[in-house]
């Protein structure tokens, strides 16, 4: 029998908010999209379903507000020491993500943000707050060192995630190396080292 969380202490603002999105990992972490449910959510975290409704109305928005989480907001790219280097380094460690919660965000929110019945628009990335970002910092040490690179447009820069994504969609995980070599040496190096006409 679960306890009744109108019994336990009273949580507010951020105190709320990481036992909402720890349930949720949690939830995506043993059961799948699948059984991500507001009132799992709701039972788990010891909180209201209107709370949780309030900040995120859709599954979808839970799911990728727990994937900022994951992907965290402070990690940075590590330096190789060449833009090849740290190019396969970032996405292999992407790649390495969508082995657990993350992917099974990604899969299960990717499928419904398409479904007619989802009007919240927009998609669980990979590109957004959170890749694109750090290959401009990976661009930016590969200038540093001489390495010849162009300025890529937010399509160009997106480019790898997106593979990723879309193989990881397609194929599952986890994703091998020759994949990761294929996007880096195939794909982000010519887009990133060729100057447009």
């Amino acid at each position: 029998m679960s306890t009744d969380f109108r019994r336990r202490p009273r949580r507010r603002g951020a105190a709320l908010e990481d036992a909402i999105l720890d349930a949720v990992v949690e939830i995506l972490d043993e059961s799948g999209y699948g059984e991500l449910t507001f009132e799992a959510v709701a039972q788990r975290a010891g909180a209201g379903k209107a709370s949780i409704y309030r900040r995120w109305p859709t599954r979808v928005d839970l799911a990728r507000a727990a994937a900022q989480r994951l992907l965290g907001e402070d990690a940075a790219p590590p330096d190789t020491g060449s833009l090849r280097g740290d190019l396969r380094t970032w996405i292999r460690l992407a790649a390495d993500l969508l082995t657990g919660p993350l992917g099974e965000a990604l899969r299960g929110a990717s499928a419904e943000a398409l479904t007619p019945a989802y009007a919240g628009g927009g998609r669980l990335s990979l590109a957004s707050g959170w890749f694109g970002p750090n290959v401009d910092v990976i661009l930016d040490r590969a200038r540093r060192r001489g390495e010849p690179v162009v300025e890529p447009s937010p399509m160009v820069r997106s480019t790898p995630a997106t593979l990723l994504r879309f193989h990881f969609l397609t194929h599952g995980a986890p994703i091998e190396d020759d994949v990761i070599d294929a996007i880096v040496d195939e794909v982000a190096l010519p887009l990133f080292t060729t100057p447009r006409a």
